[in-house]
Formats: structure tokens, C-alpha cells, sequence
């Protein structure tokens, strides 16, 4: 639950109201700091301190990943989203032994690397033994702990306030000035206690206020001020440095006050007296905003002074960034050692997985660079760590100003592909893609290596936006055979070449290039950075190019990698490659399991169209009339997504393949063919040709078929794959008669057999078995139809299953009753987590697939095992489908 409001309202005392109750419960707390805000993980560790001990209990790459954003071990920078899988475990572990309560206060200025981690976890306790209550001021538009309970606090009624009021005015008020006092305050306890104390007892009789109205927040801050500055000045230095010091460490405090002259025991007690700070085994301030005031009621040259001391205070083998930090705080006027220090953070920052904490070392470090041509690199490096930590209006600031500086070509080139990347993520990739290319051309002449990367980018923009066809496509592969290559080309180099030659000079003559190259992938050894970077590109084309073998392999490949090493980056790309692969293969319920951990990543990551995507490959083989639509609807309305001309081709294409299942063939050719308007651009508007020859042969226009036909055999001739081949002769027999389409429905079906698209063979022994029945000859019917009907069956395809049985039933034979299966009842998480469970994963190992703890892992087998009448995962297997507990 997510507690909200102003400054003073009582969240803090509700917080500790909860803790003082939580007999039997283990209690950890945490505290946003605002001096910490740029510290990655800084909140998530003083959280999650208490528990360490249990860090060996993880899995290895939860706890590694865990220890390296701490900064208890060194290593590869951590995945963001295994930091947030390890925590959760590592919360829901101590849950399980013993209920447990986490408190954090102040969430407004948690580090956002904590703040996110912890709203993840907060979306994930489902049947842990946890409370996790954050306390926060409403202050700017973050969005991170969005979706989570509310509870709104409201101030005190009005009877309470006067009676709040009057325990802390000394002497009779006037009732006018208590009504006046109690209107004004709205009901804030802190203010109903700290304001009185600033106002004069002029003030309080006759209600002279002080017009200079200020927000409540303010008013309660500068009433803090107030009463610091009637303090002795020694006493306002420490609290000063007291402010500064945010861990509240009295040690670290006490080096820091001898070295500003200060006698702490002297100066600490007319500020205890006050109320506005305690010094015991920590520094704990009355209020946050006391803590602010502090700090704001010093000058500049104070604050310098305070903290120089806290950096000489500080150990730097122990604590080299806190110890920077405050050297860089300390700095009046630029200072190249500070500043070189600070980039050593940077890097010390990424390397835990802090590109937040990175960028915010990096943007001091440039402010305190006396070298103009140094500040540019180093403000460039700031907005590249802004654009990494998802900060793109500070990304974009800083890339504005270290334009200001003379960069050299290097670094006006990797400007121009920092503003493409944010232009690629905030807008549009058609707005990103002459940027995107602008880049491309620059690095040409500096990094050859990442010119590729980027105009391999460029082409991913573009077929985001109208697939291989168009003038965006063009442009890009015109960039492309115009860049130099190496004299000896690699896989990367022939790739590019290969889908730039497809876009300009047609498909037949870039395909032989684009496959060699697919074929390298495919069985060469690759590196997770290679996996990661370039895979996709030729998985993509792979499919393109109905290389079915390639296509299965480089997406099983890509997904397993992308897992495997946490880049939540590239997994839902790589998903969306894999589950229509497994449609077309005739896992439904594989893709169904995959689109399930899309759902995952959708939630984690706030992009639900990915989910989106995934219904639009399942959906329609189910013969799910309602979901289709409403994948279709979400995709052409989502803002992300809606108006790309690809968009378009793949929803009519979903649309198409539904309606031939259900028998609907009008439907399903008007579908087809907005989705086939054209085949240029390949992906589902290919896909798509051969579901408009379909619905057009059972409508008896096979001559408006024609163009459709011949433009798949060219393809599948050009490609020379089985399964181009196969889908070629397919449809050739769709619109053939005779001997003639015999023999191609038998070709169709040989060639199809060995590819592993399973649901293409099933539809071509349907087809062919409807056509037997047309012709008279049932029983070679029957044994067409009869396997099509087994196959589809035992996918899920259900309603081409239907269409399959009524053929068979139309021949006299008789037909199976298909019955509802009790796994059936089974909710989509449960029946993901049971297809895991008969694949033989662990419990840790479905919970990291999905995002969730082992324990609700374990909560939903027990619901799965009761659903399907076992009783352990080992009978899973056998009361599952067919084909739903194979691994992905």
C-alpha cells in the first residue's frame, strides 16, 4: 500500500504506529534520502541490510546480481530486472519464515533504481507472509509506484484540530486567531504544532499573521528555519553538517565536527532542546523538512565548508563515492582532479548497475571540467547515462548542452545517435529513422563497427513502420551498399548487404546473401553481445524468408540467451520473434506460455501492447473470435503502435486466419487481402497470400487468386526451403483441379512434414481432404481428414479442428467427441506455471522466468495439482496435452 500526502500530514507516525503493532512480525525499514537520490540502490540496501546474511540462499545469478548492485562484490553490471527478481526473493524468503513488515518513508526521494525495484516487488506478493508500506509525499508526476493501493491521508476534523492546537499554545488564544490557525493549517498535525512556535504572542492574540503566504510545506520548512537560526551559530554548523551527512552516522559526524572546530556535545544540545534533532546511535532529525531546513538556513560558504569536512571525514578505501560526492559539493569553482574522480564513480556506478547514479556523477564531473573539449565528452557521457536510466528530458538537456562544446567527430556522431535512440523510444521510429541514419554516416568514418549497429537499428525502425517495403526501407539500404565494408566480409556485414540488396532489387535477388549469412548465425559460435545485437535482425528475416529451420532455432536461441543473461531489453523483442514460430509449429500452448511471460514483462516494464502482440499469434488458431478482436483493437489503438502501416497487415492477417477457421470465408478474403496489399513488405502480408488464395478457392474465385499464387511461388522458388516450397505448392493445389492439384496437395504435404511447422501440414491435409471429399473418393478422405483432425486437435486449433470434423463426419466416419480437459480450467498463470512445472523447471526457476516468487510458485501448484486431481509435478506430464509441457 502506498500512503500519500503533504508534508506533516502523519504518514510517518502512521508508519510507526504500524511497527508498534507488528507483534510477531519481523519489522525493516528504509528512508528516502534527498541527498541519496542519485545513489543507485542506495534505499533498496538499507532495506534489505537486515536480510544479507541470506544472500548464499538465492540463486546464483539472483544473488550475484543482488551483491554487485551492492557493491559487496565486483562484476558484470547487473540486469536491472534480476536485481528486482533477487530481491523479491529475498524478501519473500524471510516472509516465509516468519511475517514480515517493510516501512518505507519518505518514498518520494528514494533512488530510482530502488524506488523501481521495490514497485516491482510490491506488484509481486500475492501469497507471501509481507507487508510493504511506503509512505509518500505527492510531489512531481513519477508514475513508479502507479497501480499500487492508495490510502489518501486527510487532515485532522476540526474538533481535533483545536484540540491539537490548544496542547501546544501556552496561554488563552483568541478564538478568531485559533479558527484562522486551524482554516489555514487545513488539519496538518505538523503544522498545527510547528506553526504556533514561529508566530509571536502579538501574533497569537490579536491575529496579526504574516501575509506572505507560502505553500503549507514551505510555511512548516521556513518555521523550521526560523527556529535554527536562533540557534548558536556553532550549533547551526553541526546540524548543517548533519543535514549533509544523510546515513546519520554520529562517528562519521563527530571526525567531520572536529574538523570544522565544533565541540559536538556542546553544540548538539540547544538543538535537541529544540526538538529538531536527536543525536543517539544515529542522527535522526524531528521531520524530513527540519532535515531540508538545516541545510537551507547555511550559506553557500558553509554548506562548501560542511562538505569538505564530511569528505576528509570519510574513509575513501570504504566509501570512495560518498567521499567524492562530497568533495564535488565542496567545489566552488572548477577542479579537474574532483572531476576525474567523480568519472571514476561513474564507472564504478555502472558497473553495480547504477546508470541513474552514473548519470548523476557524470553531470558534476562536466560542470566541474575546466577543458571545454573534456566538459563536452563528459556532458555527452551524462546524457547517454540519462537516456540509459530512462531520464530522457534530462538526456536531451544535456545532449543541448554538450553541442555547446567542441566535440570532435567522434562524439558529434555518437550525439547525433543518442538524440535517434531517444527519438526512437519517446516518439516514433519514424521520426527516430533519419536521425537514426544521420548517425549511421557519421560513425562511418570513426567506428565502423557501430555504424553497422546502427544502421542495423535504422532497419529495425523501418520495419517497425511498413516491414521490407517502402521508401523508409530504401533509404536505410541505400545508406547501407553505399557505407564501406570490410574487405573481408562477416556474417554482420553480409546480413546488412543481404536485406539491403532484398529492399532495393527485389526479394529474389538479396535472399542468397541474407541467407548465407542467417546460416552463419545459425551455426557458428556466437557471443551473448552478438546474440543479443544481431540475432534478432536475422531471425526476423529468417521468418521472411521461410527459412523455417533458422527461424526456429535463432529465436529458441535468442530467447534462452536473453533470459539467461537478464537483458529484459531484447527478451520481449525475442519473444515476439518465438511464439508466432511455436503458432506456426502448432504449440499453441507453448506460444501461450510465452505469451504469458510477455504479460510478465508487459507489467514489469509498464508495455503492455507487447502482451498485446502475443494474443494476436494465438488467438486466431484458438478460433477466439472475441480475443482476436480485442488484440486487434488494443494494437490500432495503442499509442505505440497505432497507424504503422505493419500493424495494419498483422491484425488483418490475424483477422484472416480467424475467419478461415471458423468457415467464414468472405470475411476472412476481405481481411487477407488488406493485409496482402503488399507483399513487399513481407512478415504477415506474405504470411497472409496464401489466407486470401484459401477463402478465395472456397468462394469459387480461384482466378481472383491468380496474382496471390504466382507471387508465392517466386518467393518460395527464390528461397528454395522446404517450406516456401511447401506453402507454394499448397496453394497452387488450392486453385488447381485434377490430377494436377493431387499431386500438389501431395507434394505440399511432403515437403511440409520435415519442416516443423506442424500447423501448415495440418491445414494442407485438411485442404486436401476437403478436396478428396468434393471429388468423391472418402476413404482416402477419411485418412487426410482423420490426421488434420488428430493434429489440430491435439494443437488447440479448435476452430479449424471444428471445420476438420465436420469434413470427416461428412464422410461418414465417426468422429471422437472432443472433451472439455480439466486443465482447461486452469487460469492462464496456473496453466503456464503446470506447462513449466511438466518441463521439469524448479520452483526458483519458474519464479525467474515470471517474475514472481518461488512461494507463489508453490501457492499455484497446489491450486493446479487439486484443478487436475495429482498430486505432484511428476503426473503432470500425463494429464496435460499433447505438446503443452514441451520446452520453449
Amino acid at each position: 500500500m502506498v500512503v500519500r500526502g503533504e508534508a506533516g500530514i502523519g504518514k510517518t507516525e502512521l508508519l510507526r504506529y504500524v511497527a508498534d503493532r507488528s507483534s510477531g512480525c519481523r519489522v525493516i525499514r528504509a528512508a528516502g534520502v534527498q541527498s541519496e537520490m542519485e545513489l543507485s540502490y542506495a534505499g533498496l540496501h538499507q532495506l534489505c541490510a537486515p536480510l544479507l546474511t541470506r544472500l548464499d540462499d538465492l540463486p546464483d545469478p539472483q544473488r550475484d546480481a543482488l551483491s554487485t548492485a551492492f557493491g559487496l562484490r565486483s562484476g558484470d553490471v547487473p540486469s536491472r530486472f534480476l536485481v528486482s527478481l533477487a530481491a523479491l526473493s529475498l524478501l519473500a524468503d524471510t516472509g516465509a519464515r516468519q511475517p514480515l513488515v517493510c516501512l518505507v518513508d519518505d518514498g518520494q526521494w528514494l533512488d530510482h533504481a530502488s524506488a523501481q525495484t521495490l514497485a516491482f516487488v510490491a506488484r509481486r506478493l500475492f501469497s507471501e507472509s509481507i507487508l510493504l508500506l511506503f509512505a509518500i509525499r505527492e510531489t512531481g508526476t513519477d508514475q513508479t509506484l502507479a497501480g499500487l493501493p492508495d490510502l489518501e491521508l486527510a487532515g485532522l476534523s476540526e474538533t481535533d484540530s483545536r484540540a491539537l492546537l490548544d496542547s501546544v499554545v501556552l496561554g488563552r488564544l483568541d478564538e478568531r486567531v485559533r479558527d484562522r490557525i486551524v482554516a489555514e493549517t487545513r488539519g496538518n498535525p505538523l503544522a498545527l504544532l510547528e506553526l504556533p512556535r514561529s508566530l509571536t504572542a502579538a501574533e497569537l492574540a490579536g491575529g496579526f499573521v504574516r501575509p506572505d503566504a507560502r505553500p503549507l510545506s514551505g510555511q512548516i520548512e521556513q518555521g523550521f528555519i526560523d527556529r535554527i537560526e536562533g540557534l548558536p551559530a556553532h550549533t547551526r554548523l553541526l546540524l548543517c553538517a548533519a543535514a549533509g551527512e544523510p546515513t546519520g552516522d554520529v562517528p562519521l559526524l563527530r571526525r567531520a565536527a572536529a574538523l570544522l572546530g565544533i565541540a559536538v556535545d556542546v553544540a548538539a544540545t540547544p538543538a535537541e532542546t529544540s526538538g529538531l534533532v536527536t543525536f543517539g546511535s544515529r542522527v535522526r532529525f524531528r521531520h524530513p523538512l527540519a532535515r531540508s531546513a538545516a541545510y537551507r538556513a547555511a550559506d553557500a560558504d558553509a554548506r562548501r565548508r560542511v562538505h569538505r569536512a564530511l569528505a576528509d571525514a570519510t574513509d575513501a578505501q570504504l566509501d570512495p563515492d560518498r567521499r567524492v560526492w562530497h568533495l564535488a559539493r565542496a567545489a566552488a569553482e572548477p577542479d579537474e582532479t574532483v572531476a576525474a574522480e567523480l568519472e571514476q564513480s561513474a564507472d564504478r556506478a555502472r558497473a553495480r548497475g547504477g546508470v541513474a547514479a552514473a548519470a548523476a556523477f557524470l553531470d558534476r564531473a562536466a560542470e566541474l571540467t575546466p577543458e571545454p573539449a573534456r566538459r563536452g565528452a563528459r556532458t555527452l557521457a551524462a546524457a547517454q547515462a540519462k537516456y540509459q536510466a530512462g531520464a530522457f528530458d534530462a538526456a536531451l538537456q544535456l545532449a543541448a548542452a554538450a553541442e555547446l562544446s567542441p566535440l570532435d567527430q567522434r562524439g558529434t556522431a555518437m550525439l547525433t545517435l543518442l538524440r535517434g535512440q531517444i527519438l526512437d523510444t519517446t516518439r516514433s521510429s519514424s521520426a527516430a529513422l533519419p536521425v537514426l541514419l544521420d548517425a549511421g554516416r557519421r560513425l562511418e568514418a570513426v567506428d565502423a563497427g557501430l555504424a553497422h549497429a546502427t544502421y542495423r537499428d535504422a532497419f529495425f525502425a523501418a520495419i517497425n513502420t511498413r516491414g521490407l517495403a517502402g521508401s523508409d526501407i530504401v533509404t536505410v539500404a541505400g545508406a547501407v551498399l553505399a557505407a564501406p565494408m570490410p574487405e573481408v566480409p562477416t556474417r554482420r556485414t553480409r546480413l546488412l548487404t543481404g536485406v539491403a540488396t532484398m529492399a532495393t532489387q527485389g526479394f529474389s535477388a538479396g535472399i542468397s546473401l541474407a541467407q548465407q549469412a542467417i546460416d552463419e548465425f545459425r551455426t557458428g559460435e556466437v557471443s551473448t553481445e552478438e546474440v543479443l545485437g544481431w540475432i534478432p535482425l536475422s531471425c526476423r528475416i529468417a521468418a521472411d524468408i521461410w527459412d523455417a529451420e533458422s527461424w526456429s532455432a535463432l529465436s529458441d536461441t535468442l530467447v534462452r540467451m536473453a533470459r539467461d543473461s537478464g537483458t529484459l531489453s531484447v527478451l520481449p523483442l525475442g519473444l515476439l520473434l518465438r511464439i508466432p514460430n511455436r503458432a506456426f509449429a502448432g504449440q499453441l500452448d507453448e506460444a501461450q506460455s510465452l505469451t504469458a511471460e510477455l504479460v510478465a514483462i508487459g507489467e514489469a516494464t509498464g508495455a503492455g501492447f507487447l502482451a498485446t502482440y502475443g494474443a494476436l499469434f494465438t488467438e486466431p488458431w484458438r478460433g477466439n473470435e472475441d480475443g482476436t478482436r480485442r488484440a486487434m483493437d488494443e494494437l490500432n489503438q495503442n499509442v505505440f503502435t497505432r497507424g504503422q502501416a505493419k500493424v495494419q497487415s498483422d491484425t488483418q492477417w490475424a483477422a484472416a486466419v480467424l475467419y478461415n477457421g471458423l468457415g467464414r470465408y468472405g470475411e476472412a478474403q476481405v481481411a487477407a487481402k488488406r493485409a496482402c496489399e503488399n507483399p513487399d513488405e513481407l512478415g504477415l502480408s506474405t504470411k497472409a497470400l496464401s489466407e486470401y488464395v484459401e477463402a478465395s478457392a472456397h468462394l469459387g474465385q480461384a482466378a481472383d487468386a491468380a496474382d496471390a499464387v504466382r507471387t508465392l511461388r517466386k518467393m518460395a522458388e527464390a528461397s528454395g526451403t522446404d517450406w516456401g516450397l511447401g506453402i507454394a505448392a499448397y496453394v497452387r493445389a488450392l486453385v488447381a483441379t485434377g490430377d494436377e492439384a493431387d499431386g500438389l496437395y501431395r507434394e505440399a504435404i511432403e515437403r511440409l512434414d520435415g519442416t516443423g511447422m506442424a500447423m501448415d501440414l495440418a491445414r494442407s491435409r485438411l485442404a486436401y481432404g476437403e478436396w478428396l471429399r468434393r471429388g468423391g473418393r472418402r476413404l482416402d478422405a477419411r485418412a487426410q481428414l482423420g490426421a488434420a483432425y488428430e493434429m489440430l486437435t491435439g494443437f488447440g486449433a479448435n476452430a479449424f479442428a471444428e471445420r476438420a470434423g465436420r469434413e470427416l463426419r461428412a464422410t461418414g466416419a465417426t468422429v471422437r467427441k472432443r472433451t472439455i480437459a480439466s486443465h482447461q480450467a486452469l487460469t492462464a498463470q496456473e496453466a503456464q506455471i503446470a506447462q513449466l512445472a511438466g518441463d521439469g523447471l524448479t520452483n526458483p526457476e519458474i519464479g525467474a522466468r515470471l517474475f514472481i516468487s518461488q512461494n507463489t510458485v508453490d501457492w499455484h501448484l497446489r491450486k493446479v495439482f487439486t484443478k487436475l486431481g495429482i498430486a505432484s509435478r511428476r503426473e503432470i506430464r500425463a494429464v496435460l496435452p499433447t505438446g503443452a509441457a514441451s520446452s520453449a
